[in-house]
């Protein structure tokens, strides 16, 4: 029950540039999502799902009708869809655990789609450029040969990565897409940036820095965004990285330094920080073992709630 393009099965033993001249309407969306400008999407109706998260809806939700992601270089964004239920899902990738990960988002859809008879799973792949280190081409790898061990069929509908979506500037490479939203009532994709990461940026950011697997962070059903219990030691010579230069934090702490966005570095400090200040957050953020739950409020922002009203 392979990967599709237009009904026919994706030749993984050739290289993907041989799948992008066997399917020249692949390059043609590509182009044609490329071309478009990076929309700035406020908080309200917005769910932002960070790296090593990801989040699924339906169209009936009544609280979220944007997933988004952005901040990717050699990370994906991958948007599952059931064209039945409307049930979508928005992950940010970068390559930790691709298949365990992809068997994770199409549980996610398929749980909320399991009631509907007609319809298919539709797969977007947005995301990396043609960076040194061929880490984003190795990603895009991972994650169609994911997509093929799957037991459904999954059809690729949108294959804007790597090499499709590469720049090039006084020989340096960057990506021109960083991140992407997907409007979950139309099914709309669009090219965007997202003033507010929240809630919680901080903390979702240190899960991910300190080695988490890909999370689950809302309840489609009770439409609750829900951060944690996460648990850590002590990262590993906070101290000294702190004490570090910018072009240092760049050079050792990202996997494309001359590609990421202008606030990168700040990112990185505010995380660090934030892990120096709570070496264990089982104490000074999870003392009761409970998530911290958000709902949306009646502007559409995000609201702390507390957990023994729900």
């Amino acid at each position: 029950m392979p990967l599709l393009v237009n009904g026919a099965r994706v030749d993984l033993a050739r290289p993907t540039g041989d799948m992008i001249r066997a399917h020249p309407h692949l390059e043609e969306k590509a182009k044609l999502l490329r071309s478009q400008p990076a929309q700035i999407v406020e908080p309200k109706g917005l769910l932002y799902v960070q790296q090593r998260e990801f989040a699924v809806t339906t169209p009936k939700d009544g609280s979220v009708s944007i997933l988004g992601s952005d901040d990717a270089t050699t990370c994906h964004i991958v948007v599952l869809r059931h064209t039945g239920s409307g049930a979508t899902c928005l992950t940010h990738c970068d390559g930790s655990d691709t298949e365990a990960e992809v068997s994770l988002i199409m549980s996610s859809v398929k749980s909320l789609s399991s009631s509907t008879g007609c319809g298919r799973l539709e797969v977007h792949l947005v995301g990396g450029f043609n960076d040194d280190r061929q880490l984003s081409q190795k990603l895009t790898n991972q994650l169609l040969r994911a997509f093929d061990l799957q037991p459904e069929d999954v059809h690729l509908v949108t294959f804007c990565v790597t090499e499709l979506n590469d720049r090039e500037e006084q020989d340096i490479h960057f990506p021109i897409i960083y991140g992407i939203a997907v409007n979950v009532k139309t099914a709309e994709i669009f090219p965007a940036t997202f003033p507010e990461k929240g809630p919680d940026e901080d903390l979702r950011s240190a899960h991910v820095l300190t080695g988490a697997p890909l999370t689950n962070i809302y309840d489609a059903k009770t439409e609750q965004l829900r951060i944690g219990p996460y648990f850590w030691g002590p990262f590993p010579h906070v101290d000294f990285w702190l004490e570090q230069d910018d072009a240092q934090i760049l050079q050792n702490l990202s996997t494309s330094p001359l590609a990421e966005p202008p606030h990168f570095v700040s990112h990185i400090r505010s995380t660090l920080t934030f892990l120096k200040e709570h070496p264990f957050p089982s104490r000074s953020l999870f003392p009761d073992r409970k998530p911290r739950i958000y709902k949306k409020n009646e502007e559409g922002l995000w609201e702390q709630v507390c957990s023994d009203k729900i």
